[in-house]
Parts: structure tokens; sequence; C-alpha cells
């Protein structure tokens, strides 16, 4: 608690001091036509942006947000935790099960995700602090769109170039959903080529792996991203830390926003 409190301390000028300026937002920007494949009504439906921005005449850093809903329900959001702090903030929608195969949301944030490298300058983010996060579906996303670097390469962007990687409460294994499209039971854990774990490297962006109490925690949430922690860590990575919300389960966003702010802060190039 006391900690918490000193962070609140050192970061409420800086959040008086953004708030200070005039943000705009701009609502269901399309991303489908960048898409490595055929469109369809309902890619148009869903591969959508919303960008909350500061108006200035600086580039400011960027966090890429997903939302959550195991890759079968929820949409596009700019948490309000987010806003006015200084930053460029996308929430990104996607396709979603049993509509597509859910393998279908991983290549959508990745599209998403290249969307943003290539447009985000025109809305006075700075191409060069791309940070992205996400809650649970959504810090999912996140890991795989980074962790596996094909899917940017598609797009002609290294995944190296992310500044930072945040995910809340993702699953580090293969997703839920997925699985179950494939006859495989929650509580069987798989690791494939749809699990963050199997693309572990030492090269990959500074991260910060968020999640509940271990004892609150949908299934083994926390064990995964402890285990996703120490491969990393095997393989090279430095920059990565852990961090469990005592006393919170898998709704632990709001409390944990505050310490994606500071990490945010924290891994800006200056």
């Amino acid at each position: 608690m006391r900690t918490v409190f000193h962070l609140l301390l050192i970061l409420l000028p800086v959040w008086l001091n953004a708030q200070e300026a005039t943000y705009k937002i701009k609502n269901d920007i399309s991303y489908h036509e960048s898409l490595k494949e055929k469109t369809s009504e309902y890619q148009k439906e869903k591969c959508l942006l919303d960008i909350h921005y500061p108006d200035t005449d600086k580039q400011v850093p960027v966090i890429v947000w997903f939302h959550g809903g195991g890759l079968t329900g929820g949409q596009k959001e700019v948490p309000e935790a987010l806003k006015e702090k200084g930053f460029c903030v996308v929430g990104v929608g996607y396709r979603l099960s049993p509509q597509v195969k859910a393998e279908t949301s991983v290549k959508d944030a990745a599209g998403a995700l290249a969307w943003v490298f290539k447009n985000i300058d025109k809305y006075n983010g700075d191409v060069n602090q791309i940070f992205v996060s996400g809650h649970s579906a959504g810090g999912y996303l996140a890991l795989m769109s980074v962790m596996n670097k094909s899917f940017l390469k598609e797009y002609d962007i290294n995944a190296n170039d992310v500044a930072g990687l945040i995910p809340f409460s993702g699953h580090t294994i293969t997703h839920f959903t997925i699985r179950k499209e494939q006859g495989i039971p929650g509580e069987q854990p798989i690791i494939d080529e749809w699990a963050p774990l199997y693309h572990v490297r030492g090269d990959a962006p500074p991260t910060l792996l968020i999640t509940g109490d271990r004892e609150l925690e949908m299934l083994g949430r926390y064990e995964e991203n402890a285990y996703f922690y120490r491969m990393m860590k095997i393989n090279g990575q430095e920059n990565i830390k852990i961090y469990e919300m005592d006393g919170y389960g898998h709704g632990m966003a709001q409390p944990a926003f505050p310490l994606l702010v500071d990490f945010v802060k924290r891994n800006v190039s200056k």
C-alpha cells in the first residue's frame, strides 16, 4: 500500500500537467484495408480503431489497447484511466469467434498494430514510442502480435521496434478459445505456435507482465505468466518484470493502470 501511495504522489504532477492539454478523439477508423486477406462485411464492421490524442505540436508516446472478452466478445475501448495522460491511446476492435476462427483475432491485432506504425504520426503519435497492452484476451493478443515476429514481418515491420509490451492477465499458453475450437478443454494446457510461450526470445521489447492474485485468478493465469517470465529470462531478456496484484482476481485492470502509465513514462526514449 505504501509503494502504491508513493507511486501516486510521483505521477500526480505528471497527470495534472497532461490534463492541461486539449484532447481529441477520432472514432471508427478502418484498418481492414491493410489486412492480408480479402475484405468481408464482418471485417469492415469489426476492424476499426478509436484514437484519443492530444492536440499538440509534439509527438507523444502511443498506447495500443486490445480489449478482453475471451476472443468471443467485448468491443473496442479507450480506457478512461489512460485518457488525458499525455499519450495517444488507440483502442482496437477485432473479429471474434465463432464468426471467425479465433486465430483470426491474432492476425487482426497484428494488422491493427501495423496500421498504427504506418499512420499514428497523423494523430501526434511517436512511431518510435509505441507500447502494446490489453486485458485478458487483449493481453494475449498484445503478446502474440509482438512475440511471434512473423505477424508484423508480413507488413515489413520489425516487432522489436515496439517500445514495450504490457499484457494484463494475458494467456501465455495457447488461448482457451483456440483450444476449444480444437476440442481441447480449458483445463488442459497446450503450448503450440498459438502460445506466446512458444515464441520466447531474449531480444523482445521491454515487458511488464501484470496478473491478479494467484489464488484469485482465472485457472493458472499467474503461473502461466510466471513461467513465461522465467523462460524469457533464461533466453536472455533482462528487461522483463512480473507484478502480481494481491487481493485482485482476473478483473484486475483498473488498479493496474497506474503501473502501465509508470512503465510507459520510464521507458520513453530520451
